[in-house]
């Protein structure tokens, strides 16, 4: 990747750059839960997300809000979490990107009053580079890392146009209890996914 690597929030979220907030967020979300889980830091007990430590931190201010919020909210499912204050991952996961100069916030004023940002894309080659190795990956061109295949699990789980090339996401984990969180991520994810496509709004 150019320019270094990006968290798997961040890459879910430019791989879903062309849907609607309202269904980019549950995608960016399910990233941050994997991550989170991958790390160790949200555990799986009985099918709740449940925190490990309640002091840790990653140092990922999307990661960090995220573990959170969920230390500080009732006890929910993984598919819950999926959705349940989605935005606000979104959110965070879209400031970062415009502090690494991927993104660039457009300040303006919905009717000249209300104070609005419109995220635009200003690392075009990024992007094009994620969507170029997802196709790849799909084909069976090259072998992903163990990110990259989490990423492309949940992208195809979602529906993104990203995954639309033929072939099937590769297997993200040997471990079977990462296994079994993603497994609820993707069901999350596919409760989310609304039949049509939204028209882009930003």
């Amino acid at each position: 990747m150019p320019n270094g690597p990006l968290s798997l929030p961040a890459r879910l979220c430019l791989l879903a750059w062309d849907l609607d907030p309202t269904r980019a967020a549950p995608v960016v979300r399910a990233g941050a839960l994997a991550d989170l889980a991958r790390r160790g830091l949200l555990v799986d007990d009985d099918g709740i997300a449940t925190p490990r430590d309640l002091d840790s931190r990653t140092g990922d201010p999307a990661l960090d809000g995220l573990l959170e919020l969920v230390s500080e909210s009732f006890p929910h499912g993984w598919r819950t979490w999926v959705t349940l204050h989605a935005r606000y991952t979104l959110d965070a996961v879209r400031e970062h990107l415009v502090a690494e100069g991927v993104l660039r916030a457009e300040k303006h004023r919905v009717l000249g009053v209300f104070p609005s940002v419109d995220h635009v894309l200003a690392d075009t080659a990024r992007a094009a580079a994620l969507r170029t190795e997802a196709r790849q990956v799909l084909s069976g061109a090259t072998h992903p890392d163990e990110t990259t295949a989490t990423a492309l699990t949940l992208a195809a789980a979602a529906g993104l146009p990203a995954t639309a090339a033929t072939g099937t996401p590769p297997t993200a984990s040997a471990d079977p209890g990462f296994a079994a969180v993603l497994h609820e991520l993707e069901a999350g994810l596919r409760d989310a996914a609304p039949a049509p496509s939204l028209p882009k709004g930003r």
